[in-house]
C-alpha cells in the first residue's frame, strides 16, 4: 500500500489490512505476555525484584487463558461477506393489519439502530397500508459491518401485544418476516441480460398529490429463479438500477446459501443460519419481554429494544456463533 507499485486494487489492499490489523495485535499482546512471564520468572532469582515477580506472576498467568481464546477468536475464518453492506427486507406475516403495523415498527426498530450505529439507512421500496403499517420494506444499509451485525436477524420475529384496533383487550399474535442479504458487487455476481425481463409501470401510492402518473416504476424478473424485484420512485433510472441492486442481492444470497448448505448437513441448526421461516424471536407487549429462542436470551426492557437498542442482543448470538465455530474447529 505505502509504495503503490502491487498493481492490485488500493481498496481491496486497505480492507485486507483493517482485517488483518487485530489479528496481528491480538499476537503481539500474546507474545509480550509469554515475554512478560518469562522475564517475571527470571526476576524470582534476584533478591531485590522476588518480591515484585511474586506479585507479577499470579496476574500474567491469569491473563494469558484469557488472550489465548482472544487470539482465536481473532483466528477464526471470517465470512467474506461481514463487511458488506446490506439489503433489509421486512413483510408482515400472519396477523392481517397487526402483522402490517409489526412489521413497521421493526422498521423503525432498525432504522434507529442503522443511526446509532452511524450508519446510512436507505429506503428502496416501502409500501405502507392504510393504517400505517408495511406491506413490504427493502432498504439498503451501508457502513462498517453492516452484514456481520445484522446477518443473525433473518428469520420470523413474533409479536406478542393488544392492537390498537381491539377493543375487547385480547392479546394478539402476529409476524413479520426479516431478510438481511448482504450486497453484491460484480465479482460476486454475473446476471445474463438476456435472463431478465423488465416492466415499466405506475407507480402506486396513497392518493392525491402522492400517486405518480408516469411510468417510473420498475418491476425486474430473474427468469431462471423467478426471483421479482419493484422499485418505485420517481426516477425510472434510479428505480432500474436499485431493481437491480436488490436482485443481485438476492442472487447473491441464494448463492451463499446453496454453498453452505454443501459444506453443512448440520446447517439448520445454527444460528443464522438464513431460513426465513425459522421463528427466531418474540416480543411480548404485556411483560415487556424480548425471547431471542435461538440462544434463550431473555430480556425484561423491550421498550429499549424497539427504540433500536440491540447490541446486547446481537453481541450474544455472535459470541454464540463464535463458540459453535470453536467447538467445529475443535473436533
Amino acid at each position: 500500500m505505502a509504495d503503490g507499485t502491487t498493481g492490485a486494487d488500493i481498496a481491496d489492499l486497505g480492507r485486507e489490512y483493517s482485517e488483518l490489523r487485530p489479528v496481528v495485535a491480538q499476537i503481539e499482546a500474546y507474545r509480550q505476555l509469554l515475554s512478560d512471564l518469562a522475564d517475571a520468572e527470571e526476576m524470582l532469582a534476584d533478591a531485590d525484584m522476588a518480591e515484585l515477580a511474586r506479585e507479577e506472576i499470579p496476574k500474567l498467568r491469569a491473563a494469558i487463558p484469557e488472550a489465548e481464546v482472544a487470539l482465536q477468536l481473532a483466528l477464526l475464518p471470517r465470512d467474506k461477506a461481514d463487511a458488506k453492506p446490506a439489503m433489509l427486507e421486512i413483510r408482515p406475516g400472519t396477523g392481517g393489519d397487526e402483522a402490517a403495523l409489526f412489521a413497521g415498527d421493526l422498521m423503525r426498530m432498525y432504522q434507529r439502530y442503522a443511526e446509532a450505529q452511524g450508519w446510512a439507512f436507505d429506503i428502496i421500496e416501502l409500501q405502507e397500508t392504510e393504517l400505517g403499517g408495511v406491506k413490504e420494506m427493502v432498504a439498503h444499509i451501508r457502513g462498517q459491518d453492516v452484514f456481520a451485525r445484522l446477518k443473525f436477524e433473518s428469520g420470523v420475529h413474533r409479536v406478542q401485544r393488544v392492537p390498537s384496533t381491539e377493543s375487547g383487550g385480547r392479546i394478539h399474535t402476529s409476524a413479520a418476516t426479516v431478510a438481511v442479504l448482504p450486497e453484491a458487487e460484480d465479482v460476486d455476481i454475473r446476471i445474463d441480460p438476456g435472463d431478465l425481463r423488465i416492466d415499466t409501470m405506475r407507480a402506486s401510492g396513497s392518493g392525491g398529490q402522492h400517486v405518480n402518473t408516469t411510468d417510473s416504476a420498475v418491476r425486474i424478473t430473474h427468469l431462471p429463479t423467478g426471483i421479482m424485484v419493484t422499485s418505485s420512485e420517481k426516477s425510472q433510472h434510479r428505480n432500474r438500477d436499485k431493481a437491480m441492486q436488490v436482485l443481485k442481492a438476492r442472487l447473491y444470497d441464494l448463492e451463499r446459501t446453496r454453498a453452505d448448505s454443501e459444506r453443512s448437513a448440520d446447517r439448520a441448526s445454527q444460528v443464522g443460519s438464513g431460513d426465513r421461516s425459522e421463528r427466531i424471536r418474540t416480543y411480548n407487549f404485556p411483560q415487556g419481554r424480548m425471547t431471542d429462542h435461538r440462544i434463550n436470551l431473555t430480556l425484561y426492557r423491550l421498550d429499549a429494544v424497539m427504540q433500536g437498542d440491540l447490541n446486547e442482543i446481537i453481541d450474544a448470538l455472535t459470541a454464540d456463533a463464535q463458540a459453535r465455530l470453536l467447538a467445529e474447529m475443535g473436533t
